[in-house]
């Protein structure tokens, strides 16, 4: 697990920010096709399936991965597809704790919680 500082994780946002925008815009569309994939899959259990747009479909999952996969790579942790919630990883006191940045927020990072308190746990820092 890569641990951040806070300087390092603000620098990271600006590499994070256009890829959790591309993120969240396929997101939104692979979200659109829900009821068709929800029917496709439904007639796939009677011998039927396949979906009108289904390659686009999965091209979207596909890029979805892909993305995801390059912010993990980062070593940073995306928790929201939607709000571009996402957590660093980083030492407090001796414990690793999570500094937490989502859209909307101020382009430094000013929060942070314990892994096991989740988004709801955030404190300032």
């Amino acid at each position: 697990m890569k641990l951040f500082t806070l300087s390092e994780a603000n620098e990271q946002l600006l590499i994070i920010r256009p890829i959790l925008l591309k993120i969240k815009a396929r997101y939104d569309r692979i979200t659109s096709f829900k009821q068709l994939a929800q029917a496709a899959a439904a007639g796939a259990q009677f011998g039927g399936g396949g979906m009108e747009s289904g390659s686009v479909y999965v091209n979207l999952l596909y890029e979805l991965g892909s993305l995801t996969a390059e912010i993990d790579a980062l070593g940073v942790q995306l928790k929201d597809y939607s709000r571009g919630l996402i957590d660093f990883p980083c030492l407090k006191d001796g414990r690793v704790v999570l500094l937490c940045w989502q859209f909307g927020e101020d382009d430094e990072i000013r929060w942070w919680h314990e892994p096991e308190a989740g988004f709801a746990g955030r404190q300032p820092l």
